[in-house]
């Protein structure tokens, strides 16, 4: 049977040889993805033992070892967690490319909902499924396919990192890596962690939003009053707070923090409506919220949520006024919009629709700046090339409405390097969710697009 990377990649001869060994060897890729969701590697201590990330490292180290990384090890970085740097050195003269995934996941969250085990790849309806199978894990067994498909024909220079603590936003790898540029010093970064618009639709993802989060928190009583006795005139801190966040949006539902702008427009591919609705999960008759175009709302425009609220719960509540309520607020910012001035904006805002004189205590969380790549270069000509080819069709490019610092530090420190976004994550995927999957096709399709990258880009570079 032939497969599909096979018959996407047309009739050229180097070109079909190469997606025939892909495709055979998609079942190791099967058994790599298999151990790399069996470890619970979440790095947050408090929910996982260190560990299973520690095991997880230490098998992506071996594994790139095995396909000449001779050097590739785990290298702890300032948040305690494990980053595994190597290299692979290429023909004198070639140029450098720098592998970038990360072998930590989310927690799997509510194990109820999952139909399967979430740290079992599972098969079932073409799919596999397993918390990481996709973000970030699919890639990194995408990368594994890659390299032995070109075998010892590999003809760029490698350099790998794989980040331990990704989702948990501590920032060890955005501090690693301006310690040891050395290191990591590419003149192409694949950054392969995000996907495509759907599946079987070559995306390179060219722009990412930035975020700041905050903390509010509001005091109106020196304690809780009973209801019945103080209801009334006693100030409600709850409804302080509820008053505050409902004036971040307009009567359309969108972002509307005072002093940031909200018109900004995408130029690049479209999203369509219903496709979002789809990919979102919206509820039949729920409308969509922010009254413009889809790919402006999620990919150009700064879009605030609110992600938690601290009050009492409604199992154990009792008849009394609120006395303190608090709120982590995220807002997402697009390039062109420096966070902290948005940060800034935010807390502005806040303050300016708190009523009746409440007291207010800000405390400032996570922020990393946007970023926008930029697409003239040698790398990006490649890999326009080798996505078509591998897919047979045209390369399309999209936005990110979530957030990538790491971006940022790597264009700060290696400014001369062209940095694309790429991966086998797509909207069926479920990142972050229960019952996160992965389409085996597309580890297969992007494995021989990166390897077919990597033969086009050392011949524009020669």
């Amino acid at each position: 049977m032939t497969s599909q990377a096979t018959s996407a990649a047309g009739t050229d001869g180097a070109g079909s040889d190469l997606a025939r060994r892909v495709a055979g060897l998609m079942p190791r890729a099967k058994q790599d993805l298999a151990t790399l969701v069996g470890f619970r590697s979440v790095a947050d201590p408090r929910q996982f033992p260190p560990e299973e990330c520690e095991k997880a490292a230490r098998f992506v180290a071996d594994a790139f070892r095995e396909l000449g990384f001779a050097d590739a090890r785990p290298e702890k970085t300032p948040d305690d967690s494990y980053a595994v740097v190597g290299h692979r050195p290429g023909p004198p003269g070639a140029p450098t490319v720098l592998l970038y995934c990360h072998y930590d996941v989310q927690p799997p969250l509510d194990d109820a909902a999952w139909t399967t085990p979430p740290f079992e790849l599972t098969e079932r309806d073409g799919r596999w499924y397993g918390r990481g199978a996709a973000d970030c894990k699919g890639n990194i067994a995408m990368h594994l396919t890659a390299l032995r498909a070109l075998g010892d024909d590999i003809p760029v220079s490698l350099r790998l990192v794989a980040e331990g603590s990704e989702e948990q936003g501590t920032g060890g790898l955005d501090e690693f890596v301006p310690r040891h540029p050395e290191l990591l010093r590419a003149d192409a970064i694949l950054v392969c962690d995000t996907g495509n618009a759907a599946v079987g639709v070559p995306t390179l993802t060219t722009t990412l939003r930035g975020v700041a989060n905050v903390v509010v928190e509001v005091r109106a009583l020196k304690s809780e009053v009973h209801s019945g006795m103080f209801g009334g005139p006693a100030p409600d801190a709850l409804a302080a707070l509820i008053t505050m966040l409902a004036s971040l949006r307009d009567e359309n539902g969108a972002t509307a923090i005072d002093g940031l702008a909200h018109d900004q427009v995408w130029d690049g591919e479209a999203y369509d409506a219903d496709q979002f609705r789809a990919d979102a999960g919206v509820l039949d008759g729920v409308s969509l919220v922010g009254g413009g175009a889809v790919a402006d709302l999620v990919w150009a425009r700064p879009a605030v949520t609110v992600l938690g609220i601290d009050c009492p719960p409604v199992v154990g509540s009792t008849a009394a006024v609120p006395a303190v309520a608090r709120a982590r607020v995220s807002l997402r910012v697009p390039p062109g919009t420096d966070p902290e001035q948005a940060l800034a904006k935010l807390t502005d805002h806040l303050k300016a629709h708190a009523p009746w004189g409440v007291r207010l205590e800000f405390t400032p969380e996570q922020s990393g700046s946007p970023f926008k790549a930029e697409m003239g270069g040698p790398a990006y000509q490649a890999l326009s090339e080798a996505l078509s080819e591998a897919y047979g069709r045209p390369m399309t490019t999209v936005g990110q409405g979530g957030s990538i610092p790491l971006c940022t530090i790597l264009r700060d420190t290696f400014p001369d390097a062209e940095i694309a976004l790429m991966g086998v994550e797509e909207p069926k995927c479920l990142i972050h969710a229960p019952n996160e999957s992965v389409d085996p096709a597309e580890i297969e399709h992007m494995a021989l697009a990166e390897a077919l990258f990597l033969r086009k880009y050392a011949a524009a570079k020669s």
